[in-house]
């Protein structure tokens, strides 16, 4: 896929770059401390395969792909300072160097240029595809917020809240493309559920790798998800699975009571024993041949082929 859009994404990097210049020397140079910092920039890159996909010939999607990284980028901002996190790519997260009203605030002034460039577009559907996906990001990052620190969530609400933070974002930015090709609704449609099951398979991923992985490969801490109390699917499923020892040993981890490297270390070996990792990324599987299906009605060649291959590449981060 990268190569694939490698010339169109050049001209989104471009329209990224000039529109997180601003008069104030602190917004482009936090703005581009994350958007410069090691991105895959695999949104946009979504918004330009499907394009590709559909044929489409035009250049209205690469402010829209640029749009798409403004919302994405934004979310990370505002997420690092809610989660406290200090790494985000391998690097300290903006909010350790300049503060969390500065990440805030340039957080807030990405999300104003996404809609700057998405009414310049004109199209009053795009409009309302991005839009939505922008509120349904902040309804799942609530619902993560209120669910942070419970163990007893459940694997039905878990799924809710990353189909609502990760998924939304991945489903509109497939399903812009069709917009802008003046596709039929059934093949918007078909781009959204790839879209939304890559989504989905791309986070269960990210939240198993949190117990298998160390911050070289992530790009963040193992375990961050675990001190942060947050019950993702691994530590469901582990739960669901343990003794009643066990089970007093996670409630008292998501409760912010067992946070240290040996905690840590026994809740590995709790999801290890669970098998929690193996059946996370076997949903994981099943989400992403769920995504490759949905591109069951389109002609093949590099694009479908790219596409594919993305969906198999996001599952196989974790072996």
């Amino acid at each position: 896929m990268v190569q694939l859009v490698a010339g169109d994404l050049n001209l989104v990097n471009a329209v990224i770059l000039d529109r997180m210049q601003s008069q104030i020397p602190l917004i482009p140079e936090l703005a581009g401390h994350l958007i410069a910092g090691g991105g895959k920039r695999m949104r946009p890159m979504l918004t330009l395969a499907s394009a590709r996909l559909l044929g489409y010939s035009g250049n209205r999607h690469h402010r829209l792909a640029a749009a798409v990284e403004f919302i994405h980028t934004a979310t990370l901002l505002h997420d690092d300072v809610v989660d406290g996190s200090d790494l985000r790519r391998g690097k300290r997260t903006a909010n350790l160097i300049w503060g969390n009203p500065a990440s805030v605030l340039v957080g807030d002034f990405l999300f104003s240029r996404s809609f700057e460039l998405m009414v310049e577009d004109g199209s009053l559907k795009v409009l309302k595809i991005l839009s939505n996906a922008s509120a349904v990001i902040a309804e799942g990052e609530v619902n993560q917020l209120t669910a942070a620190r419970r163990i007893d969530i459940g694997e039905e609400r878990y799924l809710d809240i990353i189909g609502a933070k990760t998924a939304a974002l991945f489903a509109a930015a497939c399903r812009i493309a069709a917009v802008v090709a003046e596709r039929p609704e059934a093949e918007e449609a078909a781009l959204d559920a790839y879209g939304r099951n890559l989504g989905i398979a791309f986070q269960l991923v990210d939240d198993a790798i949190d117990y298998v992985s160390d911050a070289g490969t992530m790009g963040k801490d193992a375990g961050d998800d675990f001190r942060e109390g947050k019950a993702t699917l691994p530590v469901i499923l582990a739960y669901a699975r343990g003794s009643a020892e066990d089970r007093v040993f996670w409630k008292a981890a998501m409760e912010g009571h067992r946070a240290s490297d040996e905690d840590f270390a026994h809740a590995v070996s709790l999801i290890r024993s669970s098998h929690a990792v193996d059946d996370t990324l076997a949903r994981a599987r099943h989400y992403g041949q769920r995504a490759i299906d949905a591109l069951g009605g389109f002609a093949g060649g590099a694009a479908k082929d790219a596409m594919v291959e993305a969906v198999e590449f996001a599952v196989a981060r974790a072996y």
